[in-house]
């Protein structure tokens, strides 16, 4: 994984049991091993997936084995939380809320995909049970933290609305001073409505397990799956609710 800010010279690499932080500030053609850590105790212990906060100044990663999920200081390589059982079965997949700096995303082989607020991880802050068997993927949009897409094994991609846990839980906020008299009783009209959380989308156009979700760097409003089938699609999100966020 690449350093998710500044000048992209450091990486932390995870092997069998160990979290490797590599440094190329000496020379761009050779990676020093800067420090690393390794897990220790009993179960499996085999690291199955990582992810670099873009907050708190790049130095906290989080990773997962076997059925735990835990935070590490990049500066320190040592554990600053722990959640032990975050899923039932194997985690596969861990992703950071873009925008909210303590929110971390988990999914795996239970079916499930949870919400995480890293300060208090005794019960996660929302689950959602939409597929119907392992989930391998677990993406925040990157402008749009509300945006969730989820893979899976059952061949499905879902893009769900998790509003209620986003940066804006009560939609897009424009400034006053940007509206016209009647714009601002829609407005007024808007914020009264409680936003709900909901699965915009349902996506079947795999005929097998879907490994990767990944959303556009460049369009926020486009992403691809890539499944088993050998097949890479391309889909948008819905033009009506891409307004409702919008607008």
């Amino acid at each position: 994984m690449w350093e998710p800010m500044g000048d992209g010279k450091k990486i932390i690499s995870l092997a069998d049991n160990n979290i490797l932080l590599w440094d190329l500030q000496e020379s761009s053609a050779k990676a020093v091993l800067s420090s690393s850590a390794a897990l220790e105790g009993k179960g499996q212990l085999k690291f199955t997936s990582g992810r670099w906060s873009p907050h708190h100044n790049c130095t906290q990663i989080a990773t997962a084995n076997d059925t735990t999920v835990r935070g590490w200081d990049t500066r320190s390589m040592r554990q600053i939380y722990c959640i032990e059982n975050a899923h039932g079965q194997l985690v596969r997949d861990l992703d950071f809320n873009p925008n909210k700096q303590y929110y971390l995303a988990s999914c795996g082989d239970d079916c499930k995909v949870k919400f995480w607020d890293t300060r208090n991880v005794t019960e996660p802050v929302k689950t959602l049970e939409e597929h119907s068997h392992w989930v391998w993927n677990v993406r925040y949009n990157h402008s749009h933290d509300q945006l969730i897409l989820t893979g899976s094994s059952d061949s499905r991609v879902i893009l769900s609305n998790m509003v209620s846990i986003s940066s804006e839980p009560f939609g897009h906020m424009v400034d006053d001073d940007e509206l016209s008299d009647q714009e601002e009783q829609h407005q007024e009209e808007k914020i009264k409505e409680p936003l709900q959380d909901s699965v915009i989308a349902t996506y079947e156009e795999h005929e097998d397990s879907v490994y990767a979700v990944e959303w556009s760097s460049a369009d926020p409003w486009l992403f691809a799956s890539l499944s088993y089938d050998g097949r890479l699609v391309i889909n948008r999100v819905p033009r009506a609710l891409k307004y409702h966020i919008l607008l």
